[in-house]
Formats: structure tokens, sequence, C-alpha cells
């Protein structure tokens, strides 16, 4: 099914399109002029932003948000200074566009290239965080694509202030307005019109919880990049250094529970586990961690909850953790395959065989060898910003930077060449 014709939502899409061919042949020099224009609009206009965003939060608490939903909707002027400071750390990132992905004079004396080039129309959907709203604009502009936004319809007002600043400081800098746009409407079917406008909208990347990301992979006729649910597992190998296991284990669960690259599940071989265990389960416990875990680690900890198996697939998001002793990598591998996302997957080991086996034998976006999960990240990566982590494996895989907002196309060059 196609999205309505000459419905708001089509509207907006086919000006992104327009605004997009503009865009695209734009310099780097008109691009990044635009973006130091935002951040520098952002700080101007930080007390309109905040004041449009506290009617947000003020619905969000008299709905009963949890406050920590309700936090990450939050906009303080401190907050903007932040998003504003991102958008200059954008501008200093390398362009993209135009690379040279490989080229070669061939036989015929014909010259071939393959150079980046934007993906045309972005549409990002995604939860009540409106600072992506700004995040998500400033990489699809640094590398040539026109954007459309569809937030939380409980970030609406802010989304619709940050979106307003943006537009007028892109037109000010001679990139079009409507490279970015804020799809028209808070209802449900606002969101299933731009999942079906195939053909004005090139690809769309969900962030967001599970059922956000399932939705959209399930319904849109558009491309999707789906991105980012995280049922991560640390395995701490027969060889394994205890004080190393057990730092990376708290690490990779406890420094941030609430993201896609925290830890979910950890195993440990059985040959490490009664030194483990105990020594885990006290670290976890001090770092707030409720145990979920199988009858070896009930029998190690009075406080360990009988772990069922729904524990095994669950992407937790707070202080819970799934935990299993397992009688070889072998076994833990094969635990992976059944109930990871594809996400991130560490292994904790001193003996180097026992790495390259199991990087090998995962598959997942990322594979840790003694270090934390929460390294999975595009900044901690060094790719300056990330627009999201793709679980999948088609054009983009793992953090997305800004060489995987742009597709190739071939650039042939003759001198009066025809075919035989």
């Amino acid at each position: 099914m196609s999205a309505t014709p000459d419905s708001p939502v089509t509207e907006t899409a086919r000006r992104a399109k327009e605004a997009a061919a503009e865009l695209a042949p734009l310099p780097r020099t008109v691009r990044d002029g635009a973006l130091l224009a935002v951040a520098a609009a952002l700080t101007d206009r930080t007390d309109e932003i905040v004041e449009a965003n506290a009617a947000d939060v003020a619905k969000a608490r008299a709905a009963g948000t949890p406050e920590s939903v309700v936090d990450r909707l939050t906009l303080t002027p401190e907050r903007i200074a932040a998003i504003a400071s991102d958008v200059r750390d954008v501008v200093a990132l390398p362009d993209p566009v135009g690379e040279v992905v490989r080229g070669s004079t061939l036989p015929n004396g014909l010259e071939l290239r393959q150079i980046r080039v934007p993906l045309g129309v972005v549409g990002i959907v995604y939860e009540a965080r409106p600072n992506v709203t700004v995040d998500a604009a400033a990489l699809c502009l640094k590398s040539g694509n026109a954007v459309l936004l569809r937030g939380s319809s409980s970030a609406y007002a802010s989304n619709s202030a940050l979106v307003a600043v943006v537009r007028d400081a892109v037109a000010g800098a001679g990139v079009p307005a409507d490279a970015v746009q804020l799809v028209p409407g808070e209802s449900r079917e606002s969101v299933r019109e731009l999942m079906r406008a195939r053909g004005l909208v090139d690809v769309l990347i969900p962030r967001g919880g599970a059922s956000l990301i399932r939705s959209v992979v399930e319904e849109s006729t558009v491309p999707v990049i789906e991105t980012g649910v995280g049922n991560c597992h640390v395995y701490v190998d027969e060889a394994a250094d205890i004080d190393t296991a057990v730092g990376i284990l708290v690490n990779s669960k406890a420094q941030r529970p609430s993201v896609c690259n925290a830890a979910e599940t950890v195993l440990v071989h059985e040959g490490v586990a009664e030194e483990f265990l105990p020594r885990a389960l006290a670290a976890l416990s001090e770092a707030g961690v409720t145990v979920h875990g199988d009858a070896a680690w009930q029998k190690a900890g009075a406080d360990v909850v009988p772990a069922a198996d729904e524990d095994w697939g669950t992407e937790y998001l707070s202080y819970d953790i799934a935990a299993a002793v397992v009688p070889s990598l072998e076994a833990a591998v094969r635990h992976i395959r059944t109930w990871s996302s594809g996400h991130t997957e560490a292994i904790v080991t001193r003996d180097t065989a026992a790495a390259r086996r199991f990087t090998a034998l995962v598959d997942s976006t990322a594979v840790m060898v003694n270090a934390s999960t929460r390294f999975t990240d595009g900044a901690q990566f060094g790719f300056g910003a990330e627009i999201g982590i793709s679980t999948q494996k088609l054009h983009a895989r793992g953090p997305m930077g800004l060489p995987e907002l742009t597709s190739t196309k071939y650039v042939v060059t003759g001198d009066g060449h025809t075919r035989d």
C-alpha cells in the first residue's frame, strides 16, 4: 500500500525529495556553514526551545510517565549547549560525499570511478528524545541528505521548536529549508504514511525500542535499516583472568544499563565458575544489579532470581542480567546464536586460540575481546557521531557514521567509446 496521494505527509516527502536534489551537489563549505549556523541558532534561541519543551515535560508528568523517560525528554540550557557543541563536532568530521571508493582504467581505456553519493531522503522514526532531532538533522545534512523527522508525539512541541530553529538557520546559509522537515501529525497514521512513501523516501531508520523497530521493519514499503535492539552477552572463558572478567562484566552491565550496548546476559565456563560466581555476585550486588540465574548461579547466591526461558531473550535496559554456567566455549556460542539480537558479544580470556575461535563463530555486529560491550558506539569507534547501530547485514552493519548515510554511483569516462 502506498502513501495517501496529496496528504500532508506525502506533500512533505515530495518537498524533501526536491530539496535533496538541490542539496546533493552543494559543496562541503555550504553544508558546513549551514551546520555552524544551526549551532549558533540553537544557542541564540535556547529560551524558545526550553519553553516548548516545558509543555511536553508537564504533559508527560501529568500522564504518569516514568521519570527516566521524562529525563530523556527534558531539555535544559546546558543540554541545548551540549547539542550545539555536538553539531560543531559534526562539522569537523570528514565529508564522505564524493569520496572515491575504488577506481581503475579498464583495458579498453574507460576510466571507472565508484564514488560516494547521498542516499537522498532519509526518514528517522524515533521515541521521546528530542536531542535525536538535531543529531539526525546534522548528520543527514553533513552527508548531503534531506531528512524527515518523526519523533514521538510526547515530544511534539519540543521537536517542532527544534526543527523551526534548524530550518531558519539552514535557509539563511544557502541550504533549502525543506532539507529538514518534521513529519506532520501526531497520530499513528502519519507514521504509516511515512512508511508507505516508497519512491519519495529512500530509506527509513527507526531508533527506539524493540516494538518500534519491529513495527517499522514489518510494515514499511520503504527500505529500512534495522537498528539497535541489544541482547548483548559477556562470556567468561575458562582461561579468563578473574579480576579482568569481573571488571568487564560490571562495566558492560551497570555503567549505563538503559542503552542497547549494555550486557543483558553473562555466560561463565564451568571451569572457573566456582571462583568467579561469588566475586561476580558481590560486584553486581554492589552495583545494584539483580541476577536472573540458572541453578548454578542460584546455588552460589541467595538473592539470585531463578531464570526463566524469557530471560535469555530479554533486553532488560535496567539493572537486571541473565546468567548461566556453560560447559564449553562452543556451548556459549550456541546459547548466543539462539538468543542474541546480533548486536555485541564479548569474550574474556587469556587464551588467544579461544579468542580467535569465539570471534570466528559469533555472528554479531561487534565482537569484543577482553573489552566491555559498551564500546560499540560510533564516537568510541572514532567515527565522531552515529545515526544508530545497525544489526542487519545489508549496506550498513554496526555503528553508522557518515559513510553509512551514503550510497555509491559509478562514473565512467570515455573518449568516444562505443561497445562492439
